[in-house]
């Protein structure tokens, strides 16, 4: 058994098609109407209350029990283009006590996304701030050697 894929139940999936295509730049590999696959291992399904799942499934509007986890170098870039489009956050981007800068933020259903600048990203960004292998090692958990393979040292 392997993992083809993580749903997110929508109530709106032209709503949800354009902020993960538009804002988020997925692309669409499969439109079955109310069930789209994304790019991404990502897929969006606005159930029918007819369902099995509406039926026998309690949900919390608001309760975020996952998050969506991405990474990306830009993202600065990301965080404009999401409070142009007016994206409701968690918080702004702030850097996190092992030293990696991350922001978080709402689709339009409420589930909590993540977008975390990737490791060998935040590695060089403390590096070139100062910071000595060993320092970046015990600032961010990561082992010694893997800190000093991702600096070429």
């Amino acid at each position: 058994m392997k993992l083809h894929s993580i749903v997110l139940f929508v109530k709106d999936i032209e709503k949800s098609k354009e902020f993960y295509t538009k804002i988020l730049n997925h692309s669409i590999v499969h439109d079955f109407g109310n069930n789209v696959i994304l790019s991404g291992g990502i897929s969006i399904w606005q159930i029918q209350q007819s369902h099995i799942i509406s039926q026998k499934l309690e949900t919390a509007s608001n309760s975020n029990r996952f998050e969506l986890y991405f990474e990306a170098e830009n993202l600065d870039e990301i965080n404009i283009k999401l409070e142009q489009n007016s994206v409701k956050f968690l918080h702004p981007i702030h850097t996190e006590p092992w030293g990696q800068r991350t922001l978080r933020f709402f689709d339009p259903d409420n589930h909590l996304i993540e977008i975390g600048e990737p490791l060998e990203v935040f590695v060089m960004n403390m590096h070139k701030h100062g910071l000595s292998p060993e320092q970046i090692s015990n600032k961010s958990g990561i082992p010694i050697e893997t800190v000093k393979n991702l600096l070429s040292i």
